[in-house]
């Protein structure tokens, strides 16, 4: 199994895109992948909760369906940034416990 995507690198034990040239691990990249996951991880649960779903004469019928979910990425985004619930944390903690990484 392999990952691939923006975060790919970020998970990838040896690579141009996670050693610098003294050897060590890139450290914003682990971050960047351990606050794009809890990002998604809180896209996902707001989802799930149902979070800006309207009923009735006010609600924006198939419309506001289609665009909900930019509005629950820019939310889960806006939460992250703002420290999140410390799912990032955890996560980069983890894997900078595995390099050489020092946070």
């Amino acid at each position: 199994m392999s990952i691939e995507g923006p975060a790919a690198s970020a998970f990838a034990t040896e690579g141009p895109a996670t050693r610098r040239a003294g050897g060590h691990t890139d450290c914003a990249a682990l971050r960047a992948a351990a606050r794009q996951l809890e990002s998604a991880f809180l896209e996902e649960m707001l989802k799930q909760a149902g979070l800006g779903e309207m009923t009735g004469a006010f609600s924006g019928g198939v419309g506001e369906a289609q665009f909900a979910s930019f509005l629950r990425h820019e939310q889960a985004d806006a939460m992250t940034d703002a420290g999140g619930i410390g799912l990032a944390e955890n996560i980069f903690g983890h894997l900078a416990g595995r390099t050489d990484c020092d946070g």
